[in-house]
């Protein structure tokens, strides 16, 4: 039934008292909020770079972007696997986080944006002396902030919601995220949903509160189209 005969908060109790919620909450936080200001930062910079700037083998560059975006993750764990495996940040939440930090997508999308931005603007910034930096600050910035919260909340929810990765890379239990410490209910409650559906909704409520926050930025971004003076 859509509405309980009796409604009870003892499936929400039991989910508590099984698994540490608050950890694993706390370690999908912090992979998930430094996702997001890495995502920010470097793929706005990236975006800049090939978009509005020239350089050898700028088409190349961008073929490598748009190729990545052809594989399914699964096809690349292995290596991935054994790119962090080498770096000796297995089994942490730097592992998880790092093959995240910089999203292919992310970068065209802030690529499509500062493309949008003429280039008259840009060239009269340059005969002011203005420095790269500065026409990113003062020029760039202000019009693909709507985009970049389009990255910022997406980085999120990916980060947030990831299952196979930090299942994967991470053996160490007092390390796991929400999203694979809440397996664990699977298993030990796979005959009683109402547990799972639970924790599931706990998992959730991150994500509608960080949506409900930042929907007007996102739908701002989305249809930001038109550059600030």
């Amino acid at each position: 039934r859509i509405i309980p005969d009796a409604p009870t908060m003892a499936n929400f109790a039991e989910v508590a008292r099984t698994v540490p919620i608050w950890n694993y909450g706390l370690h999908s936080l912090e992979v998930a909020i430094a996702t997001v200001i890495t995502n920010a930062v470097f793929c706005t910079l990236a975006g800049y770079a090939i978009a509005c700037m020239d350089f050898r083998f700028k088409k190349v560059v961008i073929g490598i972007f748009l190729s990545t975006l052809l594989l399914p993750g699964e096809v690349t764990l292995t290596s991935q696997y054994m790119t962090i495996k080498a770096l000796g940040v297995d089994n942490t939440l730097i592992g998880v986080w790092l093959p995240g930090a910089i999203g292919a997508m992310n970068v065209l999308l802030m690529a499509v944006s500062c493309r949008s931005i003429p280039k008259e603007i840009l060239d009269a910034a340059i005969i002011d002396g203005a420095t790269t930096w500065q026409r990113i600050r003062y020029v760039v910035w202000p019009n693909v902030r709507g985009m970049v919260s389009v990255v910022a909340l997406f980085s999120f929810i990916g980060a947030w919601d990831d299952f196979l990765w930090p299942l994967v890379v991470l053996s160490d239990p007092d390390k796991y995220t929400l999203t694979v410490g809440m397996q664990y209910l699977q298993s030990n409650f796979g005959q009683n949903p109402r547990v799972v559906a639970a924790g599931t909704i706990i998992a959730l409520i991150p994500i509608i509160i960080i949506f409900s926050t930042m929907q007007r930025f996102f739908f701002r971004g989305v249809e930001e189209g038109a550059v600030k003076g």
